[in-house]
């Protein structure tokens, strides 16, 4: 049976959805579906045997893969220099200002910095590719935006496996997000792409294991043998932001091998999977967000293992996002943002990393100026740390205290940020910072995480379900004014922080998108 689509496609984007795309995506679906709901269901048994107190490790049974000598298929020579990559969901004027901004790459996001509404989801595949076909322009008012002579090299991020595109269905039932969003613009992009030299680049998010690897894997093969183009053409950076993820980084990287570029270490995903998956141990309770930096051991450990198994496979390893901004009106706190970012990609490239990601143009600069001093050579694949990252090391937390600002920080950012989704705006500033589904994730989860283990604040207060709920109706009150979502975000956070504790805040809340 053909896909059907159940809301009506904007008349602009219908090229975008011919007969013979959406006969491809159904082929996708059949194929791959039942694959998929498995190893959704193998994450939920895994996630029980956590809640038992069983901790994640590297896997015994994947032990000569991770010993033997191997490497990833030799990068295009596109994706040899990634030292400052910028991301943003896929808006016209975003994506041409991405393109347009010195990065080296974009990567344009249908996943956490997007909110899928049918709108942003469908007229995002017709800006991408007129961004391929070197097409995309934007008039506005007081401005003509359009593609400069030199632009960055376009990867794509679709939808996590655990999402669905409940516009299309397949008999009836609807289908993966994540099938959706690779196979419309892959379908439509890929031989355009080809024929000026470049291929279909994409970015993988939320993988949980090797298996999960395989599957993307399998699934570039038939796409690549369906519409006639060679194998190796499609090329996949993987974003470790789960926990389990990184301790299966060889692993996730041999099953790529023909198709990989590398990994990526997507910081605040990772620090939200840390407490979904280890959350009901007492053992791994996470102070404020604000004191999870790269800098604690847990995550430096992560980082510094991901440049070590990429290195030695002849990967890059992509550092993480900074989620500062330009600070406008204010020049000490701009001057401070800007001094943040800078110190956070000395790091990085100090460590090995062989590019990093900002979220706003006016941060591809400070970047760049990092990398082109730290690493004058277009990567610095050839250098492998000498280290040993142990278990122990990926699982040692912070020594730091929660906080009363904490909990209202927490609170604050996630009502703002679920309020703007619903509203169509998945990447929203929000004091001076950047926030996206990953951030608003780690707010709510630290939420649940502190009222399940009772925890104390500085002055003895025991953080409670009834605090939480107090602070979120004080937030209510401060934030809500009409013909906002203020009232839906709120019941949302309210609900997705108690017990038990929601896997995501982006399933509950995309059943209530318009």
């Amino acid at each position: 049976m053909t896909l059907q689509l159940i809301a009506a496609v904007p008349e602009i984007a219908l090229p975008m959805f011919s007969s013979e795309a959406l006969a491809f995506v159904t082929a996708l679906e059949q194929k791959f579906s039942a694959r998929r709901h498995e190893l959704l269901a193998a994450r939920v048994a895994r996630a029980e045997r956590f809640k038992r107190g069983e901790l994640p490790h590297f896997l015994a049974e994947t032990t000569e893969i991770r010993h033997a000598d191997w490497v990833v298929a030799a990068l295009p020579a596109d994706l040899q220099d990634r030292r400052t990559e910028i991301t943003g969901p896929v808006d016209r004027k975003m994506v041409i200002n991405a393109l347009n901004s010195g990065a080296k790459v974009f990567m344009a996001d249908f996943e956490d910095a997007n909110s899928p509404t049918w709108h942003n989801t469908t007229l995002g595949q017709l800006n991408l590719f007129e961004a391929n076909s070197k097409t995309i322009t934007l008039e506005t008012t007081d401005k003509t935006y359009k593609l400069n002579e030199t632009v960055a090299t376009l990867k794509v991020r679709p939808r996590g496996w655990h999402l669905e595109e409940r516009h299309a269905l397949h008999n009836g039932t609807a289908i993966s997000g994540s099938l959706f969003d690779f196979g419309i613009y892959f379908f439509n992009n890929a031989k355009v792409l080809m024929a000026r030299g470049s291929a279909p680049y994409f970015y993988l998010p939320k993988l949980e294991s090797h298996l999960e690897a395989r599957l993307w894997n399998d699934v570039f093969v038939f796409a690549q043998e369906y519409i006639g183009t060679p194998q190796g053409t499609i090329r996949a950076t993987v974003l470790i932001e789960t926990i389990l993820a990184s301790f299966e980084m060889h692993e996730i990287l041999y099953e790529l091998r023909h198709h990989s570029s590398g990994l990526n270490c997507g910081r605040w995903d990772y620090i939200f999977s840390f407490i979904k998956k280890l959350g009901h141990n007492p053992k791994f309770i996470l102070p404020d967000r604000a004191k999870v930096t790269m800098a604690t051991h847990m995550m430096r450990s992560y980082s510094r293992l991901a440049i070590q198994t990429c290195h030695r496979r002849q990967a890059p390893a992509i550092g993480g996002m900074s989620a500062f901004i330009p600070v406008k009106n204010d020049e000490i706190a701009n001057a401070k943002a800007f001094e943040q970012v800078r110190l956070d990609k000395e790091r990085e490239a100090s460590d090995g990393h062989d590019g990093t990601w900002v979220a706003h143009p006016g941060l591809v600069p400070v970047a760049l100026e990092v990398f082109n001093r730290l690493m004058p050579t277009p990567n610095q694949i050839h250098k492998i740390p000498e280290q040993t990252i142990l278990e122990s090391d990926l699982l040692t937390v912070p020594n730091e205290p929660v906080t009363l600002a904490g909990v209202q920080q927490n609170i604050s950012v996630a009502l703002q940020y679920i309020e703007s989704w619903l509203r169509g705006s998945g990447a929203v500033p929000i004091n001076n910072l950047m926030e996206d589904a990953a951030t608003a994730e780690i707010s709510r989860a630290q939420l649940w995480q502190w009222v399940h283990h009772k925890v104390q604040l500085e002055d003895g207060t025991i953080i409670t379900r009834a605090l939480v709920l107090e602070t979120i109706e004080k937030y209510l009150e401060q934030f809500q004014t009409e013909g906002k979502r203020f009232a839906e975000a709120a019941k949302l956070l309210v609900d997705t922080t108690g017990e038990p504790f929601a896997d995501f805040l982006t399933t509950s809340a995309y059943q209530i998108l318009e």
